[in-house]
């Protein structure tokens, strides 16, 4: 892809190799929408073209000479489309690649989706001229135009006045899960072939994102049908076809189309993805995925915090920007994961590992979201941060409400007990006087990282730091202190 050409001049380079660039708190100028206040992206497809005022840009709110460096504001992204090739499937497909294309204006940084955008001004831009978001807007439509030419008009508002955003926003939502909803009664064994999406691997070089009926992006923008219609209209971009293959583990979901994909598009560092698995070769994660996912050892369940949560930390200690980064950039990494909000919804949800029946804890106000995705039984018996704040206390919750993890999990797609749980075990201790004791031999056990078990803030007299290590045991041998 060669650089756009500007039709106008402006006070910063446009390049696609400003993607991925990061702008430290020390740089900036301001920040708009992230955490701490509200913001959105929305592309509308307008029938009437003579509704749409070609390249005009409009802003409600205060604009960067108003604002005050340093400083958070709300932020909403308003795209109004018109083109004789364009339909509604399509909102979503051009709405995503705001994220590439305002990835190549230098100094401004584009992280996210939806209503979780993540915006950042550098203070060298403005120093350069930067002075509106409508010449922020101008440039988006100019790389819009130039890389998708089917957009013969297009019309932007950007508002930062926050009561508008917020008022706004309810409506928004409303639109993405319209979007969402059209894609949940169709399944992976459906449909011959999935997509690929690469918009994040000037983020995350080595991430697969694989899009199928059951699982959406991890961005949560970009379902199966977005990511067809994608294909067919930019065939040169960053959604195209993987055939399916063979299906080599349908309870993990495993095909030889994806595993083929996952060396490729990983440059070689991965060869193979479950894409409904938590615990074994998981799908990878890039940067922007919705919900972060964390596995306990400890009770031997797993945690799902999100993006934008207002829990400050989850069981193990740790926030979501401490867990994502553990998984971000395109790792596989067994015991974390990165996913998007409408997987909760797939009846595949990692089924691999128990689905729903492995979920131990999660965020409240995630919990709340997609309440109505949680089998109605497990509803009262996963944890949230109003019920614990460790992992003892999370022990205690998980016995009380008699949790599946507790006496062991049994996967309801075949009936196989894939855990043996930990009830009784905790309650077993050696005796005082035993002197020197053989707990057990046993085969390998699913890989899990030493990090992660280390990552839960239990105190304890060892502490290892182990990083890629594939360790198996066969004895462990118990003795009174002092002794050799």
């Amino acid at each position: 892809m060669g650089e756009p050409e500007a039709d106008e001049e402006y006070p910063f380079d446009i390049s696609p190799m400003y993607e991925g660039e990061r702008i430290r708190k020390t740089d900036l100028y301001v920040e708009l929408g992230g955490q701490s206040k509200p913001g959105f992206e929305l592309v509308l497809f307008e029938p009437d073209p003579d509704k749409i005022n070609d390249g005009e840009v409009s802003l409600i709110g205060p604009d960067l000479e108003e604002m005050e460096e340093g400083s958070t504001y709300a932020y909403a992204m308003i795209y109004k489309v018109y083109g004789e090739q364009i339909e509604e499937d399509l909102e979503a497909v051009i709405e995503r690649r705001n994220h590439e294309y305002q990835g190549y204006i230098q100094g401004y940084m584009h992280l996210n989706q939806r209503s979780e955008i993540w915006v950042r001004i550098s203070k060298e831009t403005v120093k350069k001229g930067l002075k509106s978001l409508k010449q922020i807007g101008k440039a988006t439509i100019m790389l819009f135009k130039a890389e998708l030419p089917f957009i013969e008009k297009m019309e932007v508002t950007y508002v930062t006045d926050e009561d508008e955003v917020v008022r706004r926003l309810e409506e928004v939502k409303r639109v993405y899960e319209a979007r969402d909803v059209k894609v949940r009664g169709l399944h992976d064994e459906d449909v011959d072939e999935f997509y690929q999406c690469t918009l994040c691997q000037s983020f995350a070089p080595t991430n697969v994102c694989v899009v199928t009926p059951d699982r959406t992006a991890l961005c949560g923008a970009m379902n199966w049908f977005d990511s067809r219609a994608a294909a067919r209209i930019d065939p040169e971009g960053p959604n195209a076809p993987i055939p399916k293959g063979e299906c080599i583990d349908p309870i993990g979901g495993e095909y030889t189309g994806v595993d083929d994909a996952a060396v490729r598009l990983s440059g070689g560092e991965y060869d193979s993805i479950k894409l409904h698995s938590f615990l074994e070769r998981p799908h990878t994660s890039c940067g922007c995925f919705e919900v972060a996912g964390f596995y306990m050892p400890e009770v031997d369940g797993i945690g799902w915090v999100h993006r934008g949560s207002k829990v400050s930390d989850t069981p193990i200690g740790l926030p979501f920007s401490s867990i994502a980064s553990s998984v971000g950039g395109g790792k596989q990494v067994e015991g974390f994961l990165g996913i998007g909000v409408q997987y909760f919804y797939s009846p595949k949800f990692i089924q691999y590992d128990g689905g729903w029946r492995r979920v131990v804890w999660m965020a409240s106000d995630l919990k709340e979201r997609v309440g109505d995705a949680i089998l109605e039984e497990m509803r009262g018996k996963i944890a949230t941060e109003k019920d614990v704040k460790n992992i003892e206390e999370l022990r205690a919750f998980l016995k009380k409400v008699d949790h599946p993890v507790v006496n062991g999990v049994t996967r309801d797609v075949d009936g196989a007990k894939i855990t043996e749980g930990w009830a009784e075990a905790a309650e077993v201790a050696p005796p005082a006087e035993m002197e020197e004791a053989v707990l057990g031999e046993a085969e390998p056990l699913t890989r899990v990282p030493i990090t992660q078990m280390m990552a839960s803030g239990v105190d304890s007299p060892i502490k290892l730091i182990l990083k890629d290590a594939d360790i198996r045991i066969g004895k462990i041998i118990v003795k009174r202190k002092g002794e050799k």
